[in-house]
């Protein structure tokens, strides 16, 4: 088994998201879903502010307020940047119009299930899962168990980000050219476009969180 180089928490850069922080006033709502879309659409054409103005028209500081949801556009100017981002008017209120889910499954109702290229004795249970939705990510979590039955099989590639979990056994784990011993409280997180996999069952049975996200399709 090969020794790599230990990645540590510590090590990663500074997280942008803050856990904390609380929703906008609700008669605000609509101007910052709108102008979460308007930057996203900017964003998927590689457009920047300067260049979005050059095209509607709309100074940098308007731009700026209305990416900012601090200020309520006009319906003319929706229909400017609808017009100059290729997106349909209503795309803008998508964000505000949408439910926003949630699932809770009790301790004993997770969904066995197999998936693409499960192999004999690895068990997979669905923790829960939330189809089309405003974050444009998908998230499978799974548990997975295995055991004395259990095969070491030809590694997975998918595409996505997987986290791993170790909850109990030890199991050495191969991503790409690095194999990991995996140990009750070990994590690891991963490009799953590399092949990876479970290669060394040591100690069973062994199970541990499997979370995967990825893109939802258009």
């Amino acid at each position: 088994m090969n020794a790599p180089k230990s990645k540590t928490a510590a090590a990663a850069s500074p997280l942008q998201q803050d856990p904390h922080r609380t929703s906008e006033p609700r008669e605000k709502v609509l101007e910052v879903a709108i102008g979460r879309a308007v930057r996203s659409f900017r964003r998927q054409k590689a457009m920047t502010v300067a260049e979005l103005s050059k095209r509607t028209g709309l100074s940098i500081g308007m731009l700026s307020k209305i990416e900012n949801g601090v200020t309520s556009p006009s319906l003319t100017t929706l229909q400017t940047l609808s017009h100059a981002l290729s997106v349909p008017l209503t795309a803008f209120f998508r964000r505000y119009e949408e439910n926003r889910e949630a699932m809770h499954v009790k301790a004993g109702e997770a969904v066995e299930m197999e998936r693409a290229g499960t192999r004999a004795g690895h068990q997979y249970h669905l923790l829960g899962h939330i189809g089309a939705n405003a974050s444009g990510v998908i998230v499978e979590p799974y548990l997975i168990t295995l055991t004395e039955l259990s095969d070491v099989f030809p590694t997975f590639q998918h595409d996505g980000i997987e986290f791993l979990h170790m909850l109990e056994g030890e199991v050495e784990y191969l991503h790409g050219d690095e194999t990991y011993l995996l140990q009750p409280g070990d994590s690891l997180i991963f490009d799953a476009d590399a092949p990876h996999g479970p290669v060394g069952l040591n100690k069973l049975p062994a199970r541990y969180l499997s979370i995967i996200t990825y893109p939802q399709a258009d």
